[in-house]
């Protein structure tokens, strides 16, 4: 009964704040986050999720990643699944100047060093990023089956660090959690939770062509910006899977590989400026600021009658009210849009 109370208590909380302006983590990207950065377009060979739980997952993969600046803090939404056997989502950062474009192995003892088992092992490889990437943070999380106030359960953890241009940073941990779709707040403020109900996106297979478009649920973070230094310019964000060791990166990255691309193997010897395309995803470039009101499609500071007029027009169709990039105007969009109507918050 308890659990019980608990989901409902969440669910209530997230519609009076959607109606707040405010973006809850439970691990979906509601429509205050915008479009997608990123949308993953190949398939997964690190396990095809088909639960459709909330918790207990059987596969990974990264569907699309979600990310907007907002009073002071960076949400990201990593859309996707992580499977229940504790597969690593790395996220790398790249928030202010300096930093490392090549991941040293002298940086901070996290997850029994599992930062540094990616990073220069004194041979001169070590996890490269593409060409004017240099990572400043660190973030890692995993789920798996656990035991929570002594009975099984999923549990969630997060490890983090900073990355100093010269190394020697400092870092933490965070976690177990209390269950999926519910908060866990770390010491130095960062909010993460993870929503595994995902049963679409990209197909499992041998890194074929297929689509994460439409998938709005997986691990959600909340990191003040004042935590990884940035004040302006630009803010991007490198995401892959990598497996419960940190020692074998899968074909599942943010920004997208190249079809048919197989899982990249050890960490140290991947270099990803040799990749096509970008491995990482822009939140910020230049200091353009994100759509902070992306269902006020007439860009009057309003979501209202005159918005919900173009959506109905668009109907059963794609259009510039999908919001949920799922490829139809529906029912979904137009419950994103009643729960912003109103005044648009302040960007």
């Amino acid at each position: 009964m308890r659990h019980h109370t608990l989901i409902a208590t969440a669910a209530l909380s997230a519609a009076t704040a959607a109606f707040a302006g405010v973006i809850v983590i439970d691990g979906t990207a509601e429509a205050l986050y915008g479009t997608a950065k990123e949308v993953q377009t190949i398939q997964t060979q690190f396990g095809d999720a088909n639960l459709g739980q909330t918790g207990y997952c059987n596969g990974s993969e990264l569907d699309g990643a979600y990310a907007v600046v907002k009073d002071g803090f960076l949400y990201l939404t990593i859309a996707g699944n992580f499977e229940s056997n504790y597969n690593s989502l790395e996220l790398f950062i790249d928030s202010k100047a300096g930093g490392q474009n090549r991941l040293r192995g002298d940086n901070a003892d996290v997850d029994f060093n599992g930062l540094n088992r990616m990073g220069d092992d004194g041979t001169g490889n070590g996890l490269t990023f593409d060409e004017g990437f240099a990572a400043d943070y660190f973030i890692s999380f995993r789920c798996g089956v656990g035991t929570i106030g002594g009975l099984p359960a999923l549990v969630q953890y997060m490890n983090y660090a900073d990355l100093p241009t010269e190394g020697l940073g400092t870092g933490g941990f965070a976690g177990p959690g209390t269950g999926p779709t519910i908060p866990i707040v770390a010491a130095n403020g960062i909010e993460y939770t993870v929503n595994n109900v995902n049963v679409a996106g990209v197909s499992g297979g041998p890194g074929g062509a297929s689509t994460g478009a439409g998938v709005v649920t997986g691990a959600e973070f909340k990191i003040p910006l004042s935590l990884i230094g940035y004040v302006d310019g630009d803010l991007r964000v490198c995401a892959f899977i990598n497996g419960g060791g940190h020692g074998f990166v899968s074909n599942q990255v943010l920004g997208g590989l190249p079809v048919d691309t197989q899982n990249l193997g050890e960490p140290r010897n991947v270099n990803f400026s040799t990749i096509v395309d970008e491995q990482f995803i822009v939140v910020i470039g230049g200091g353009t600021p994100p759509d902070s009101c992306p269902t006020d499609l007439t860009d009057d500071g309003f979501v209202d009658g005159n918005d919900l007029g173009i959506l109905l027009a668009q109907w059963g169709g794609p259009g510039t009210a999908d919001f949920n990039q799922d490829g139809f105007v529906d029912g979904n969009d137009l419950g994103l849009m009643l729960a912003a109507w109103g005044p648009c918050p302040a960007p």
